[in-house]
């Protein structure tokens, strides 16, 4: 099977081994990447079908990562076949990968109306403002007892 995929073209490379990948997920996995890259079903099986000239777009790759569970192998083979097929992307899906590792991402539902959608984000934000706050100040805090 290797030597069927060195084969490949590049894309069709990597989106092999992301199909497979997913493949080896539980059942779901491909909904929960959608909602969690903010697109529907469909364009994750076109951007996981080697017969689509459909790429990943790099910016999702950290998201990808995380939803799926990649192991550090995983991650490895996978960045690897990116960089031969998207070599102008290399870059970026390092910066992206350090980036996400501190960002937390909340799947938001649909809201009829934005103003409520706001409201629900503006207070979401400002929790974890003041949960971080706490936090922070608890680490710093040289008065704060150890026991």
């Amino acid at each position: 099977m290797d030597d069927e995929v060195s084969r490949l073209d590049p894309v069709a490379r990597y989106k092999l081994l992301l199909k497979a990948a997913i493949e080896r997920r539980p059942s779901g996995t491909r909904q929960k990447l959608a909602e969690a890259i903010g697109t529907h079903k469909s364009f994750i099986s076109q951007v996981t079908n080697p017969s689509y000239r459909v790429p990943l777009p790099a910016q999702h790759i950290p998201t990808l990562f995380r939803v799926c569970h990649f192991g550090p192998e995983e991650k490895r083979r996978f960045l690897d076949a990116y960089a031969e097929a998207h070599p102008g992307q290399a870059g970026a899906i390092e910066e992206l990968s350090r980036i996400d590792a501190d960002v937390l991402r909340i799947p938001m539902p649909h809201f009829d109306d934005p103003t409520t959608r706001r409201e629900v984000e503006e207070l979401i934000r400002e929790f974890a403002e003041r949960v971080i706050a706490l936090a922070l100040r608890g680490q710093t805090d040289p008065g704060r007892s150890q026991s």
